[in-house]
């Protein structure tokens, strides 16, 4: 009887919370949908922002944060601070998701305000622009101008820990290998949640787990890949940073759902850091989906909490 009743109890609360969070997933859902594998039409790219921003007010919480929105060099951008002055000279550059095609700083409050009360970090967000309007390499032009303004207001290379989620994970990646090609210091540490690696498309789970992931297909993949990159090579490590050098890199943190298509691209990207000596940690959030942090669950709570202990650990 006791082992029954622990299970009905645990279905309850499984029901309650797809419940709940039904018109998240809907939102997601809607996001991440093409209607044919090639192109981007204008009404689907309206209906993909909108759902965005409609995404970024269901799941964000700022209880305990600040928000304060300006403007570098034109380009908007917005501080995720705490109410309660803290003192630590550490700072967040968080490059926010939605496949280079959709994204914007209302989009960005929900993971930057988890960040900033899981680490005691400011988190600074900025709204790249975004494709087909602006093609690559324009979004990677917009973050080192994010990342030259944090070193303008005298933070240290190594006081700056890069985050992104999805394409974000793409674009934080595609900063390092930029900035050490021009010779610059990197980052003290890297968060990547979900990251999108490889825009050739070729590891194995977007055969194997299309039918178990809930929210992107292989064709929105190749639709927005297509609106970013343009005729630029895919196979270039600014484009699918799984290709790159990372010889030198700071500690890495990677989370993926084990339901994604992209899980391929978090798990090569890992086997090739070890490869190549970077310290780097892999976590796997079983039964989970895309970017799956976002969402107010247990297991979200608990993927942010580790992220802050990583960067505990790594004492930089």
């Amino acid at each position: 009887m006791g082992i029954q009743y622990r299970k009905s109890r645990d279905d309850l609360r499984q029901a309650a919370e797809s419940h709940r969070l039904a018109p998240m997933m809907r939102a997601l859902k809607a996001l991440h949908s093409v209607s044919q594998p090639d192109a981007i039409t204008h009404e689907e790219l309206e209906h993909q922002r909108r759902s965005q921003e409609l995404l970024g007010r269901l799941a964000g919480s700022h209880v305990g944060t600040l928000w304060e929105e300006f403007t570098i060099g034109g380009m908007n951008a917005a501080w995720m601070r705490l109410k309660a002055p803290h003192g630590d000279r550490h700072a967040i550059l968080y490059c926010h998701g939605g496949g280079y095609t959709s994204g914007n700083l209302g989009y960005s409050k929900v993971l930057a305000s988890k960040l900033t009360r899981a680490t005691g970090y400011d988190a600074l967000c900025f709204d790249y622009r975004l494709a087909p309007e602006h093609h690559y390499p324009a979004a990677l032009d917009d973050a080192i101008r994010a990342w030259d303004y944090l070193m303008l207001l005298g933070y240290g290379a190594d006081q700056v820990v890069l985050a992104g989620d999805s394409a974000g994970g793409n674009l934080a990646l595609a900063l390092c290998h930029r900035l050490r090609a021009k010779g610059r210091r990197l980052p003290g540490a890297i968060l990547l949640m979900s990251p999108w690696t490889d825009m050739t498309m070729q590891g194995s789970s977007y055969r194997e787990r299309a039918d178990l992931d809930p929210m992107l297909t292989a064709e929105y993949i190749t639709a927005v890949r297509d609106a970013y990159a343009g005729d630029a090579s895919l196979h270039s490590p600014l484009l699918s940073p799984l290709f790159g050098d990372f010889s030198g890199f700071p500690p890495v943190l990677i989370q993926v759902g084990d339901h994604e298509i992209l899980y391929s691209d978090s798990e090569a990207l890992y086997h090739k850091l070890k490869q190549q000596g970077v310290p780097c940690r892999f976590e796997v959030g079983q039964d989970m989906w895309h970017v799956f942090q976002m969402f107010p669950t247990k297991k979200a709570s608990e993927a942010i909490a580790s992220a802050a202990r990583f960067l505990l650990e790594q004492r930089f």
